[in-house]
């Protein structure tokens, strides 16, 4: 039954996966893309495989990445309304991305990074170093302490990020906003490569406790009677979910619901079980988020939305129907 079940969700992902780059504001002849392939340089295959193909592979990654966070921080810190950016990390991000966006001086390219992303991500980093360092104990991580910590923090650059608006000229102010609604508006394969180093470490931490994380659910107790590590358990998931959300937020922006939304879904479809959740949150979360994007960059062509207000208007209206049917989450 789990391998069915993975098998289908994984159907999905390849179906959007494969789908995903023949839908665009341009229609896009097969023949070429093909011929591209071969050597036959032409404006068709140039549109498919440097710009449609790298944008749906950074949506499934980011989308199952978000979703994978979401369905492992739920569990650990035993709270439904938690998602990967509740410990602050989105808040470093967007303050380092503002800083950079705001002050021409800080411009710098690094590989495949431009300083956006350095900045951004150095912002998570740093966040995620102070939430670490103010939730460590003895006995391990206060999950307590660490989600009041990262809410906390989040306010703090949140008014950070206020104060560089008022000084900020509104050209920034303009170029800020469009980065916080998310987008995955990528050209060529260097982003994707620039995402790697962080983003698979962080998957594998949390992929790797799955079925630690069925003990925590029921209780910390429980979980060391059943020989548990329960602290480094706790550390390695959330630096794997820190790593992991970092690395997505430095390159899409913050995009929200994905990590929310998808985990209550798989559990309302698929039962509780942490090694059939994590993955199946994985996949349709990739799924999904590449599927918006899809929607994205069509709805309104020629112009394209933001992924983050399409996620949004899905997301909201789907927890709200959660809520009311009552499911218990």
């Amino acid at each position: 039954m789990k391998i069915k079940t993975i098998l289908l969700y994984s159907m999905v992902f390849l179906a959007v996966a494969l789908i995903s780059p023949w839908i665009g504001p341009e229609s896009i002849d097969v023949a070429k893309v093909l011929h591209f392939i071969q050597g036959d340089i032409n404006p068709d295959g140039e549109i498919f495989w440097h710009q449609r193909v790298p944008r749906v592979l950074l949506g499934l990654l980011a989308g199952g990445g978000l979703a994978l966070v979401g369905a492992s921080f739920q569990v650990l810190f035993r709270n439904p309304l938690v998602e990967p950016f509740t410990l602050g990390m989105s808040g470093g991000s967007a303050l380092g991305a503002f800083l950079t966006i705001s002050i021409p001086s800080l411009w710098v390219v690094w590989g495949p990074l431009s300083s956006v992303q350095i900045f951004a991500l150095g912002g998570s980093a740093a966040c995620l170093a102070l939430i670490y360092s103010l939730a460590k104990r003895p006995q391990g991580m206060a999950v307590h302490t660490l989600l009041l910590a990262g809410v906390t923090i989040s306010i703090i650059c949140s008014g950070a990020i206020l104060l560089l608006t008022y000084l900020s000229n509104p050209n920034a102010i303009v170029m800020f906003q469009r980065w916080m609604m998310g987008g995955i508006d990528v050209i060529g394969y260097g982003e994707l490569v620039s995402l790697c180093p962080l983003l698979f470490p962080g998957l594998g931490l949390l992929f790797f406790h799955a079925n630690d994380l069925n003990h925590i659910a029921l209780s910390e107790e429980i979980a060391l009677g059943h020989g548990v590590a329960v602290k480094n358990v706790k550390r390695n998931v959330f630096i794997g979910g820190g790593l992991t959300t970092a690395a997505i937020v430095s390159l899409v922006g913050p995009i929200g619901f994905v990590g929310l939304i998808i985990p209550h879904s798989v559990r309302r479809l698929s039962g509780f079980d942490q090694r059939l959740v994590l993955p199946c949150s994985f996949l349709l979360g990739g799924a999904a988020l590449a599927a918006c994007d899809s929607i994205a960059r069509t709805v309104l062509a020629p112009t394209e939305l933001p992924v983050g207000i399409i996620t949004a208007i899905v997301g909201g209206p789907l927890f709200i129907y959660l809520l009311v049917s009552r499911y218990r989450i």
